[in-house]
């Protein structure tokens, strides 16, 4: 494989996993920060943005896991992809923890 099928492994990581926390709150009709919120990443979005959010992330995340090759043959290409779905879950608990504060 090729380095980039690598970097999009990671990249499909990171875009699945924060796929979860949006639907799962946007399905709970609960509000969360998204990019789209005012101010960006800061405000909180509606459950239905973060549904279309979350879904914009399972898609891209699909196709970037595609192209990156991922699979379970390539022991490597998976621990980079659970690289990725690590650092962004660690990232979003960090932030989300302060989303009732605004």
């Amino acid at each position: 494989m090729q380095w980039y099928h690598y970097f999009s492994g990671f990249w499909a990581g990171m875009f699945l996993a924060n796929f979860v926390p949006h639907f799962i709150k946007g399905i709970a009709g609960d509000p969360l920060p998204t990019p789209f919120s005012k101010p960006p990443g800061k405000g909180l979005s509606s459950p239905l943005v973060n549904v279309l959010f979350a879904l914009l992330n399972l898609v891209v995340g699909y196709l970037l896991f595609r192209f990156g090759k991922v699979s379970a043959d390539d022991t490597l290409s998976v621990f980079i992809c659970f690289v990725g779905f690590t650092c962004i879950s660690i990232m979003n608990a960090s932030i989300f923890v302060h989303k009732d504060k605004i």
